[in-house]
């Protein structure tokens, strides 16, 4: 995570230096989420072939390659095709590692685990920021410095002598059926997928389109990320002990209102860093959230092949995302990133409002235990917490239930 988080600031970075339009760099972004949406696909059946140990070798080799040659063709048109392979790498990577986690894990242990991977995750990123001030964008040594990163990553698995767990991924639900079973599930969950993208992808060719200095980029980056570790567990916690509906229409809006401050206020930067840390904290948590208050209304037998449709609508949102907000930008202004930020969360709010006079809610007793996944895991992890989740709410005593 400290050599993937480095190259997603590194393209806004070495773009903006380069004189690459938001336009450009927004189907730059975009083709990450599109190599991920892939690889999420098609990993298992590489590790069914030729297993783990291989596929990680080879997907990080790939991926280790690829982030050096970033700095070797300046290019749209090459960072395009890189990104959605360094995409498609790091979504099979995901998927090992979380396939191997998922088979140690015990019942008992399985969402502490889940827990500590995710929080990995978001360290990684924020740390990643940090390591951007060491180097010069201009220069491919930070470029290198990631490719470092990611090719030492993986001695402790080419190394291990314990035993590759199988992997099967669950034909993701049809979004039909997703939308049928909970409609804000899939539409709170594709509009998420834009403003996550937006968020990681599309903050730092803000920052370069109006004069930040790398320093202050990496920052707003870890800005953004740091909230997310910030507010997982109180919001958690309070997803527990009443309607989701209402808590995801009070997040939303609370993201909402913090990106039209910032799109208002322009130009303050400790502000900007307080609006990016409400901003990033509104987001993981809402992706919990839009996935538990799904299962809320499904069988168990159906929540994995819900987990994969939940996962490829963020990714569709994903690639969309940037491509709206890079235009926006290029037609508007730079500022405008807030401004379509703050939209996509309002749309989110109103939709929730809306599905509140619907249906009823599911009582609390009934409803499934909330775990903190983030937005990049893949649907292994992302039904590891499903089938968690469900489990915990029977030891605690909920009651299962047949449909929603």
């Amino acid at each position: 995570m400290l050599g993937n988080g480095m190259q997603f600031t590194l393209i806004g970075l070495r773009g903006g230096l380069e004189g690459f339009s938001p336009a450009a760099l927004a189907i730059v972004t975009s083709g990450y989420f599109v190599g991920f949406l892939s690889g999420a696909r098609y990993t298992p059946a590489l590790i069914r072939n030729v297993g783990h140990v291989r596929v990680f070798a080879a997907l990080g080799s790939f991926m280790s390659a690829a982030l050096i040659t970033l700095p070797l063709l300046v290019e749209p048109w090459a960072w395009t095709l890189l990104r959605i392979l360094i995409g498609f790498c790091m979504s099979g990577i995901y998927v090992t590692a979380e396939s191997w986690l998922n088979d140690a894990s015990t019942n008992e242990t399985r969402g502490k685990v889940l827990s500590a991977y995710m929080i990995a995750q978001t360290l990684g990123i924020i740390g990643a920021q940090g390591l951007l001030t060491l180097g010069d964008a201009q220069t491919p040594v930070l470029f290198i410095g990631a490719s470092i990163l990611v090719s030492i990553s993986f001695a402790p698995v080419l190394l291990t002598v314990g035993q590759a767990p199988r992997t099967e991924v669950i034909r993701p639900m049809p979004l039909r059926a997703l939308y049928r079973q909970s409609p804000l599930g899939a539409v709170g969950i594709f509009l998420l997928g834009s403003a996550y993208a937006t968020q990681s992808g599309m903050s730092a060719v803000f920052g370069t389109l109006i004069g930040m200095t790398a320093d202050q980029i990496a920052l707003l980056v870890a800005m953004l990320f740091a909230g997310a570790l910030a507010f997982q567990y109180p919001i958690g916690w309070i997803s527990d002990r009443m309607d989701r509906r209402r808590l995801i229409f009070a997040a939303s809006l609370i993201g909402a209102f913090s990106c039209l401050l910032g799109w208002i206020a322009g130009g303050g930067l400790w502000s900007m860093m307080a609006l990016a840390f409400i901003a990033g904290g509104m987001t993981t948590p809402l992706y919990a959230l839009l996935l538990a208050h799904t299962n809320d209304f499904l069988s168990p037998e159906d929540m994995p092949a819900a987990s994969g449709g939940l996962v490829f609508t963020f990714g569709l949102g994903a690639i969309i995302g940037p491509l709206a907000t890079g235009w926006a930008m290029e037609w508007a202004g730079p500022f405008t990133f807030w401004l379509v930020l703050s939209v996509t969360f309002a749309a989110i709010a109103l939709y929730a409002l809306y599905r509140m006079t619907q249906r009823p809610g599911v009582p609390v007793d009934q409803t499934e235990s909330y775990l903190g996944v983030t937005p990049s895991a893949t649907p292994v992890a992302v039904e590891a917490a499903s089938v968690w989740a469900a489990e915990q709410a029977e030891t605690d005593g909920n009651p299962a239930r047949e449909d929603g």
